[in-house]
């Protein structure tokens, strides 16, 4: 236990010590924000910094830091590192500027973000991989919630019942203005995030279980995989998420000052990665009590079970549901933000004005219907969930490949210090190179050469970097 809470004090203090620095470099002032400029009634209107700061938080808090921390457990406590250093150092640093440059950019969509920095080429396709990343977000965190739901309800009420619950949901969250749905029921459900993530953290010290320490090497390592890239793709959202940088613009569209940045985007992801660091240690917790078969089944645990059993046996029956509804929101309300993303990235490349409720479902109607044909391949076989999540975590994790060299080129056109976003982007860019061409569901090559294509990847990057930076210099543009 005291690798676990060196680890939680470290978040604590990249918060207010690297957070405070980020801050710094970008300096906010007191310039009129898009959402007080732009007021439109359903995606540029003021919120309060606390609700804001609550929906950011459930926004980026996906299946990733609860699943994907279980799932990263499974690499020993390797994966604290990755949690605690990927958050203060990458992704609450990635999720910090994707949203300050939207804000001072009038709002800007990722892709429009993108674009600007990386160029109109650039734009077109992270449009693209956007909205197909947006899609699958979609999909993905439908299933996860409704398996867990219909473990609390009657047989009638199924997971396939849950489904179309939760579908319909999206639905009405997409197209209404942000503050009928979201603004209103998001407290409620970070209420029972935190209650579980907190309720937890207690029982962790109650139980005071013998988990593995740094210095005794990484505990027990079940997943046959190499850690690397296999968990930093695992982990995902706890870490560092490019979806977080497609949720980040959605709340730049709802505040009133630019000093809400560190305690918005910083600090959410701070948040995340202490919900992701909380998990990893009950699920290794977990996995030494009892392995990582199911000796009932003799198939692996699911992320679900381990939730589900957890909550249960430390919480008791009401804390365990109250836990549970915690587990069961985080995915919904990313799942419905991603969709409302979808609209808002399509209506700025189309260019439809999304004020006329006609207009927005002219947008959403084809985000839907594509959206329920990957749900319904991922419900095909055993198999269909798994593909779709792997998909996801790879393109998820390579957005935000694209979203740090995009802050980058900014940091360096502004005479700021750049290496904070370089070296994180170098490493992702490492990350999603190496994984695509060892995974099973990539190029399946030997991991050998997998890593010198990835290495290869990341030099050929680099070396673009200082060219085009060298350039720059010789403009003139950079002192």
């Amino acid at each position: 236990m005291v690798t676990f809470t060196v680890a939680l004090i470290a978040l604590i203090a990249g918060y207010l010590i690297y957070g405070t620095y980020i801050n710094k470099i970008f300096g906010p002032d007191d310039r009129i924000t898009p959402a007080l400029s732009k007021t439109d009634g359903v995606d540029f209107i003021p919120l309060p910094t606390w609700k804001i700061f609550m929906i950011q938080f459930l926004n980026i808090a996906g299946l990733g830091p609860i699943f994907g921390a279980i799932m990263g457990a499974q690499f020993g406590t390797a994966s604290y590192l990755w949690i605690v250093l990927g958050t203060i150092f990458a992704g609450a640093v990635h999720d910090f500027f994707s949203g300050a440059l939207s804000i001072r950019n009038g709002g800007e969509t990722l892709p429009e973000m993108v674009g600007r920095y990386l160029g109109a080429n650039t734009k077109k396709i992270m449009g693209g991989f956007t909205m197909i990343l947006m899609i699958l977000v979609g999909a993905v965190f439908v299933s996860g919630p409704a398996e867990l739901i219909a473990g609390m309800t009657p047989d009638y009420m199924n997971e396939f019942f849950w489904i179309i619950i939760i579908f319909l949901y999206y639905i009405l969250a997409t197209i209404l203005p942000v503050d009928k749905i979201i603004a209103k029921i998001y407290p409620l459900f970070a209420i029972a995030l935190l209650f579980m993530a907190g309720g937890v953290l207690v029982m962790l010290y109650v139980k005071n279980p013998d988990l593995p320490e740094m210095w005794n090497g990484f505990g027990v390592k079940y997943e046959k995989n190499p850690i690397f890239p296999m968990m930093f793709i695992s982990i995902a959202c706890g870490a560092i998420s490019g979806f977080h940088a497609t949720q980040s613009p959605l709340m730049a569209r709802c505040m009133s000052s630019e000093r809400h940045c560190r305690p918005i985007f910083y600090g959410a992801m701070i948040a995340e990665g202490a919900v992701a660091l909380i998990w990893a240690a009950a699920a290794t917790y977990f996995f030494q009590e009892n392995g990582i078969i199911d000796q009932m089944t003799g198939k692996a645990y699911s992320g679900a079970h381990v939730a589900t059993s957890i909550s249960k046996e430390w919480l008791g029956s009401i804390g365990g549901i109250m836990a549970i509804l915690g587990v069961v929101a985080a995915p919904i309300t990313s799942g419905d933000t991603a969709l409302r993303s979808a609209r808002l990235i399509a209506a700025d490349f189309l260019r439809i004005d999304q004020k006329p409720i006609r207009k927005r479902l002219l947008v959403c109607i084809p985000i839907f219907l594509i959206t329920m044909a990957v749900l319904i391949y991922s419900l095909r076989d055993a198999d269909g969930f798994k593909i779709i999540w792997r998909y996801f975590a790879w393109s998820n994790q390579t957005l935000s490949v694209f979203t740090l060299w995009a802050i980058t080129v900014y940091l360096v056109q502004n005479r700021k210090n750049f290496y904070i976003t370089l070296l994180p982007g170098l490493l992702m860019t490492l990350v999603c190179s190496t994984y695509i061409c060892i995974a099973p569901e990539g190029l399946s090559l030997p991991q050998e050469i997998s890593y010198i294509i990835g290495g290869s990847c990341t030099l050929a990057g680099l070396i673009w970097f200082i060219l085009w930076y060298r350039k720059e210099q010789n403009k003139g543009c950079l002192s």
